[in-house]
């Protein structure tokens, strides 16, 4: 027999390849169970319908200590799926879902939002993740930066929504996440996602609403804090907006 060989036909280096043969198979395997933590079981659509697992079957449930000493349940069978108003646009399975009542708020399409957790993000050191200026004293807008406090947001139609009140900072990551506004002919406050704004030097334009629909963005309990999940169905009022702030912008282009 060669040198290494066990037998006339298998040598080490055969059964180290089995091996690797069958780590990597179980491998694949346990990736596609823990894969299956989040999404699952999926709705099959239909009223009372089945719930589909997938393979492998959906895993036990597993607890995660976060940093702030909470702990979740993954998957957690319990946990409710964010909200929606909608109906099929046709009567069979899988058609597209319609906005019932106030587009903007169904919870539908570009207006989808996921039930995170009604709590605000904290940071490395145990900090309110994302807050204004006004609690964030050692921030402030860089002196090159158009300083947009008190000038005046407009919509797409060109009116008047409200003013600027503050911005608001990501301390992690150092960067402006919000704009806040006072909507015009009230006191309420409403925050803007900075992404959805144009800022210029002496205002500030939000294409994805018009004016009178700024009067209903989803606002924050405290007026110093946003949850995660405060800050989800703000992202999808305006998401919604740019398909369904009016008519014409679900229709074709050409």
């Amino acid at each position: 027999m060669e040198k290494g060989a066990i037998t006339q036909y298998v040598d080490v280096a055969q059964i180290v390849l089995y091996i690797f043969w069958i780590f990597f198979a179980g491998l694949i395997y346990y990736l596609l169970r823990e894969n299956h933590r989040e999404g699952y079981p999926m709705d099959s659509g239909r009223e009372n319908g089945p719930k589909m697992e997938g393979w492998p079957a959906v895993p036990s449930p597993k607890t995660y200590k976060l940093p702030n000493g909470h702990e979740v349940l993954s998957p957690d069978l319990n946990r409710q799926d964010g909200q929606y108003q909608g109906k099929p646009s046709h009567p069979w399975n899988g058609a597209p879902l319609e906005p019932v009542g106030d587009p903007l708020l169904a919870g539908l399409g570009p207006g989808a939002w996921a039930n995170r957790a009604d709590v605000p993000e904290m940071t490395h050191e145990g900090e309110v993740k994302i807050v204004p200026l006004r609690v964030a004293k050692d921030h402030s807008v860089a002196t090159q930066d158009t300083d947009s406090r008190g000038h005046t947001v407009y919509g797409d139609d060109d009116q008047a929504a409200g003013v600027v009140k503050d911005f608001w900072v990501d301390r992690s990551e150092m960067i402006f996440r919000y704009i806040e506004m006072t909507v015009a002919g009230s006191d309420k406050s409403i925050l803007i996602p900075i992404n959805f704004a144009r800022i210029h030097e002496d205002a500030i334009e939000v294409h994805a609403l018009m004016a009178h629909q700024f009067a209903k963005v989803p606002s924050t309990k405290s007026p110093d804090q946003v949850t995660m999940l405060e800050e989800e169905k703000i992202m999808a009022y305006f998401g919604a907006g740019l398909l369904y702030a009016e008519p014409n912008r679900q229709e074709p282009l050409l």
